[in-house]
């Protein structure tokens, strides 16, 4: 990586914000996702999974509170954001909440262990740390700073949110593969438009990464979270594997995954794909009986291998 500015800010257009604001926002989130959200802190933000009634997700994101009194935002893909909208709208009813689909740019700020963060005229706070937890969150006049969960102990990560009514253009690289596959090397899953309806939170490791609170009470299927994690019949999990570049790896979501040895049926699915570095990185969820044994193929039982890499925390049933 170079010291220009380019290259430590990416541009990330497949994340969008949603602004919940109201006297009842926090305890409305509270009770429609998988983590505790009424006690969420200014200086932290919570990944959490927000699922249909039979427990299966239909987005994950990154939530955090606004610096004005009774707002949250929420980090989401893209592509599900507007729906996510439309669905939890449904469920205000009598609350003093509303929830909006903002224009608010998201940047990626990739910052190599002892570099400081670029100026960006105002928009870094004064006491950006050069590393920080995951989801630590700072605040300027004019942006959110959330920390991103990094692979690497030698990078910081961090979102950046143009909070401000006239957002800056800022220099940064387009193309978002290389932020995508450091989410995908940190075992960090997002759902998309091919996959919602699809994993429950177990199943893409949420419960391993503080996505998943079983003592903050009821929110859509809780009961088959809570179920899954009680019995302990959480038998698929989601891993990490590169391969050789094939098709676009945007299309990749939602592909199955094959066991060259078991060819007759898919084995797995793909959650997240991204292509850097010249191979394409993934994020498959499998049966946890599998990890050590199958030989993973994309797509089809001959297609491109599959290499399994260890992710930065444990895969456990």
């Amino acid at each position: 990586m170079t010291d220009s500015i380019e290259s430590l800010i990416t541009r990330l257009n497949d994340l969008s914000v949603i602004e919940i604001t109201g006297a009842d926002a926090a305890s409305f989130l509270h009770g429609q996702l998988t983590h505790d959200i009424t006690g969420l802190k200014p200086e932290s933000a919570r990944l959490a999974g927000y699922c249909t009634a039979k427990g299966r997700l239909l987005g994950s994101l990154v939530v955090w509170r606004g610096v004005a009194a009774d707002t949250l935002y929420a980090l989401a893909k893209t592509d599900i954001a507007p729906a996510l909208v439309k669905r939890l709208s449904m469920f205000v009813l009598r609350a003093k909440v509303k929830l909006t689909l903002t224009d608010m740019p998201v940047y990626g700020v990739a910052l190599p262990q002892g570099q400081a963060a670029p100026a960006l005229d105002g928009l870094a706070p004064s006491d950006l740390p050069a590393a920080a937890p995951a989801y630590t969150t700072l605040h300027s006049s004019a942006a959110a700073w959330i920390a991103a969960p990094s692979a690497d102990p030698q990078i910081s990560r961090w979102w950046l949110v143009q909070t401000s009514e006239s957002p800056q253009a800022l220099p940064a690289e387009a193309d978002g593969s290389s932020w995508q596959a450091a989410d995908i090397a940190a075992g960090l899953p997002w759902v998309v438009a091919a996959t919602q309806d699809t994993f429950i939170p177990q199943t893409l490791n949420l419960d391993l990464i503080d996505g998943v609170s079983f003592t903050k009470g009821c929110y859509p299927g809780q009961e088959v979270v809570a179920r899954s994690h009680y019995r302990g019949t959480v038998k698929r999990r989601m891993a990490y594997g590169l391969a050789a570049p094939a098709e676009p790896a945007a299309q990749l979501a939602g592909v199955d995954i094959y066991n060259a040895a078991k060819p007759d049926s898919p084995c797995g699915r793909v959650v997240n794909a991204a292509a850097a570095g010249g191979s394409i990185h993934l994020l498959l969820e499998i049966q946890l009986a599998d990890l050590d044994a199958a030989d993973f193929r994309l797509a089809t039982a001959d297609g491109a291998k599959i290499a399994i890499q260890a992710l930065p925390y444990a895969i456990a049933a």
